[in-house]
């Protein structure tokens, strides 16, 4: 079993379960991703699979890659990506992996890049609640004191404060697949994922399932 494949966020809409519950669902395009190469303990120190997923221009890549994607096909990727697997011999340069590794009930996790909000504030980069609105006040999204007086006299490493916010590697665990289309290769899956439209993201099995 190989963990992981690449795919790219679509958006999000609402589903009905069988119940009749309405649940909100993230729709992924995921794969097909290519074998483009197959690394094996012994040749290089790890089992694993590293995979290609969507299409770029050979105007694009330099030769070195297209050397490379060459082994596995005609085909030039935009993304590579190497996902762990427990047998290396049982998978091939060139062979196609597609979502029906996956089925609908199961728990996965969701690793993708966050949207980049640039440089916040605290209040949005945080969640401080702010200051009072009334009465004249000048201190409604500013953070507030951030000493420590005469001793120790300096802010200490770690305040919440300012900065830039977003563009983070996030991984959210345990989301269940409502529903699974493969002839479209999406995947419905419960609940939000990191990253915004069209975001290239990674969809594994969870290894703490419910």
């Amino acid at each position: 079993m190989f963990r992981g494949l690449l795919g790219k966020k679509l958006g999000m809409t609402g589903m009905f379960a069988a119940d009749g519950r309405h649940l909100p669902v993230t729709v992924i395009e995921l794969g097909p991703c290519v074998v483009t190469q197959v690394k094996t303990e012994a040749a290089d120190g790890y089992n694993a699979l590293q995979i290609g997923f969507g299409d770029k221009k050979k105007s694009r890549a330099n030769k070195p890659l297209i050397g490379h994607m060459g082994k596995s096909g005609d085909r030039l990727f935009s993304h590579l990506k190497e996902v762990a697997v427990k047998n290396p011999e049982e998978y091939s340069v060139g062979q196609v992996l597609t979502l029906d590794t996956f089925k609908v009930g199961d728990f996965v996790e969701v690793t993708g890049t966050s949207k980049g909000r640039g440089f916040s504030g605290v209040m949005k980069r945080h969640g401080f609640h702010g200051g009072r609105a009334t009465h004249g006040s000048k201190s409604k999204r500013v953070p507030g004191s951030i000493g420590c007086s005469a001793w120790p006299a300096r802010v200490i490493k770690g305040k919440k404060m300012p900065g830039h916010y977003g563009v983070d590697r996030k991984t959210v665990k345990n989301l269940e697949i409502v529903d699974i289309r493969p002839d479209e290769n999406l995947m419905m899956i419960k609940g939000a994922v990191p990253g915004s439209k069209s975001g290239l993201i990674t969809v594994s099995l969870s290894k703490y399932a419910f």
